[in-house]
């Protein structure tokens, strides 16, 4: 087996990757038969990246080697505490046939600042990216060829140790899959349309800021009514007052007005600090637009709608990257059954902000912000 070494700052934590070799990679005529229409989150690449992590030795045991089944203790913390957190990112290739990260480094933070919160080991943000790029690197045929294809990157963590005890688990596994990737939503619309769910997500004090499986797990079932109710995603309001408008399921919001004024919830320990979010603030302000985060309740959404205030919603994360909402429907206090934002499509806002953003990620306009990362 080969030896890979890190890249150079890496070596000094005395790591290595090594590559093991894979007994059986996807047939070429599958794998093509596979990007051809990816979906998303449905079909895998063939490698993953494992490293160890013990209280006694620290990170250790860096591979990349063929992606499958983990074997995991019966009594593992993370079956029975949950402790696990994840990252989502994406690659992308570029023009010149190269292949890139979008601001990798934002989601090694951010995977630091969930582990904190779970009490889980940091990880140096230096391995998680070269994680990131040895998987990349591995897998960089599984890049989808058609429009808007990428290569969605999933880092997480979970606790290993066997016992069962309410503490910190002291023994954890990081790995690294990827899945090919097309559109997140399936129906394929220009706008989503939104269930305004009676139920949380967060509470302050909480781990709503954190990226751990036990946020979406509880929102699957408030999702699930969305779902079954005709709508394609579901919007959580705050636990206290149930009036101000958080995030959905898996995005953060932005409010568009007439006036050019952008508004989006803020960052108050209960919404998750999106980086697509992150990316869009500063080029909204780059567009001209006045920038605000504050609370918007939802009894105030439905009235600005009404009147012309509002012109356009749109939701933004990783996965989706920037997708407008054209209805909301639910149970928010003051919100009738049903509203329509603007025309009930995509906005001329939503449409330059995401343009702008998936030119910079896709290579196809100037970065000058330092925000990708080439890989290979």
């Amino acid at each position: 087996m080969a030896s890979l070494n890190l890249a150079e700052g890496l070596t000094e934590a005395g790591l290595s990757f090594t590559r093991l070799p894979h007994p059986a990679p996807t047939p070429v005529a599958a794998r093509d038969a596979i990007l051809a229409a990816p979906g998303f989150g449905t079909a895998f690449s063939d490698h993953m990246v494992c490293i160890e992590y013990s209280e006694a030795e620290g990170w250790h045991g860096a591979t990349l080697g063929a992606r499958g089944p983990i074997a995991l203790d019966p009594a593992a913390a993370v079956l029975h505490y949950a402790q696990e957190i994840f990252e989502g990112m994406k690659a992308y290739t570029h023009p010149d046939g190269s292949i890139a990260l979008f601001r990798p480094e934002a989601n090694a933070a951010r995977f630091n600042a969930s582990a904190r919160r779970l009490a889980m080991p940091e990880m140096p943000e230096t391995l998680f990216v070269e994680a990131v790029k040895q998987l990349v690197t591995a897998d960089r045929d599984w890049l989808p060829p058609v429009e808007g294809g990428s290569l969605y990157l999933r880092p997480f963590m979970i606790a290993t140790e066997a016992f069962l005890g309410v503490r910190p688990a002291k023994a954890y596994k990081f790995l690294v899959i990827a899945s090919p990737a097309g559109n997140y939503f399936k129906s394929g619309a220009p706008a989503v349309s939104i269930w305004v769910s009676a139920y949380s997500r967060a509470a302050p004090g909480g781990t709503g800021a954190a990226k751990c499986g036990g946020n979406y797990a509880a929102s699957l079932m408030p999702q699930a009514e969305a779902i079954a109710r005709g709508h394609d995603q579901v919007v959580f309001l705050d636990a206290a007052e149930h009036r101000w408008i958080e995030e959905l399921g898996g995005m953060n919001l932005y409010f568009v007005f007439a006036d050019g004024t952008l508004t989006t919830p803020p960052l108050s320990g209960t919404i998750l600090p999106g980086i697509t979010r992150d990316s869009l603030l500063t080029l909204a302000r780059e567009e001209g637009l006045t920038v605000r985060e504050e609370r918007y309740a939802i009894d105030q959404w439905q009235a600005d709608a009404a009147s012309g205030k509002l012109v356009e919603t749109f939701a933004c994360g990783t996965a989706a990257v920037v997708t407008a909402v054209g209805r909301v429907c639910g149970t928010g206090p003051g919100a009738s059954d049903e509203f329509t934002i603007g025309s009930g499509g995509p906005g001329q806002i939503t449409t330059r902000l995401k343009a702008r953003l998936v030119a910079i990620q896709r290579g196809q306009a100037a970065d000058t912000h330092g925000w990708v990362t080439r890989v290979t």
